[in-house]
């Protein structure tokens, strides 16, 4: 690997091998990756789950933590062991792998930019119901994003993150020790059972692999390369930075399933889907522990919600600069290394910037016309088989001579890669048949 210690734009990647200790110091991407794949939705999820199952799937949540470590740990170990990009190894395994990726940024992009929008406005409408429209804060969210992105580089993103993560972490444990969990069902919800309800094998997949599952998991990567880290000498810093990014995320799902368990699921009260679950869970709380809980929570909404946003903003558009620098040829081609990445470069280029600006302006045409139907069913489909795309072909890449020997695959990895494969295919196939394809022609 080439020796960048002359490159006045690297930081952390120019520190001496010896001094690359696995340190709590060096946590950055694992923090950025945590706060991005937990969303509005993924905590509503697991809210409906207490609500429904009390602690019963406590056990499937902490599971789908250990499934996510294993593809972001895979996804990290590729960039640190070849010097390459997770796009450039899709290369390699020819064009539909890439063209899969083309159609997915494009048409998820396109949508996610207004629900994105939309879930980060919930929280500021009801904070400040008499300024404007949730529409117009939706709005509001979307440029704040672009703004934010646009200027910062992955420095000062990453320093947001950790202060919005804060603000989610305080904000979710205060809830769960505000309810005064029961222990001994919260320890016996640790094994392994399912609910004695109809779908209820279904039920469980879709909580083990919902929460925290995202495009994010492949953008992890990209994170470590951009925090610095492009070769062997960063990996067991990667490695525990991973296990610390779904340890944040075990203890946000851990406390929204006690506020589900305790508050929810003994009144019987069941909550909507998405965002709104979560301002109708504000009113709960308001009734039952007054209003300064209630907007504190509002709080910790918004900061999860944000997160997510300019989590995609960055880590997606990321990727897309990674796809067109792969396809330009020439000069650009030499960008595709996990070296040049780690320089910042990727940040200033025009393609992370053309994809900055589709992931917000188109989607607020969605925002004031509704989204077209055929187009939600397509996001839908896309979105449901990004995941196994992610693990089958992390399975090939990191199985194969593209990957430096001692850094493939070993029984543990491959186990665990291949559960997330069948897991992720499952619950794909159940989303395409749920599509009300009758309405799509």
């Amino acid at each position: 690997m080439a020796d960048t210690t002359g490159d006045p734009t690297r930081t952390e990647a120019t520190t001496d091998p010896q001094s690359r200790q696995s340190s709590w110091r060096h946590i950055g991407p694992g923090i950025v990756v945590a706060a991005t794949g937990v969303g509005a939705g993924d905590l509503v999820a697991t809210l409906i789950a207490g609500s429904s199952f009390g602690y019963t799937l406590l056990w499937a949540a902490v599971a789908g933590c250990l499934v996510k470590i294993s593809l972001a740990e895979a996804a990290g170990r590729w960039h640190l062991s070849t010097g390459r990009t997770l796009f450039d190894g899709w290369a390699s395994l020819g064009r539909r792998a890439t063209w899969f990726f083309a159609g997915y940024v494009v048409i998820w992009g396109f949508v996610y930019g207004a629900a994105a929008m939309s879930a980060g406005a919930l929280p500021l409408q009801a904070l400040f119901p008499d300024v404007m429209d949730l529409k117009w804060w939706a709005v509001a969210c979307g440029l704040v994003g672009l703004v934010f992105v646009w200027f910062n580089r992955y420095a000062v993103f990453e320093k947001v993150m950790t202060v919005l993560v804060g603000v989610m972490f305080v904000v979710t444990v205060y809830l769960a020790v505000r309810v005064t969990p029961n222990l001994p069902d919260l320890l016996a919800g640790l094994l392994p059972v399912l609910p004695d309800e109809e779908d209820s094998v279904l039920n469980t997949l879709g909580l083990i692999g919902g929460v925290g599952g995202t495009i994010t998991l492949a953008a992890y990567g990209y994170w470590v390369n951009a925090k610095g880290w492009s070769d062997t000498g960063w990996m067991k810093v990667m490695r525990l930075d991973n296990r610390v990014a779904y340890a944040t995320t075990g203890v946000f799902v851990v406390a929204m399933l006690i506020v589900g368990a305790e508050l929810l699921h003994s009144a019987g009260i069941a909550l909507a889907g998405g965002g709104k679950g979560l301002i109708q869970l504000g009113g709960v709380l308001e009734a039952e522990y007054g209003a300064a809980t209630a907007k504190f929570f509002l709080i910790g909404f918004f900061a999860t919600s944000f997160t997510s946003l300019i989590g995609v903003w960055h880590g997606v558009s990321l990727m897309f600069a990674d796809f067109v620098a792969r396809y330009r040829g020439g000069r650009d081609r030499q960008e595709v290394t996990g070296e040049n990445a780690a320089a910042g470069r990727r940040e200033r280029s025009w393609p992370f910037r053309a994809y900055l600006l589709w992931l917000t302006f188109p989607p607020i045409v969605l925002l004031f016309q509704g989204r077209p139907f055929r187009l939600v069913i397509l996001y839908g489909v896309l979105g449901a088989a990004f995941l196994p795309f992610l693990a089958g072909t992390l399975l090939w890449l990191l199985n194969s001579s593209r990957t430096p020997r001692e850094w493939r695959n070993g029984a543990l990895s491959n186990t665990m890669l291949s559960i997330a494969g069948l897991l992720f295919l499952v619950l794909c196939v159940k989303q395409i048949w749920d599509q009300d394809w009758s309405a799509f022609f």
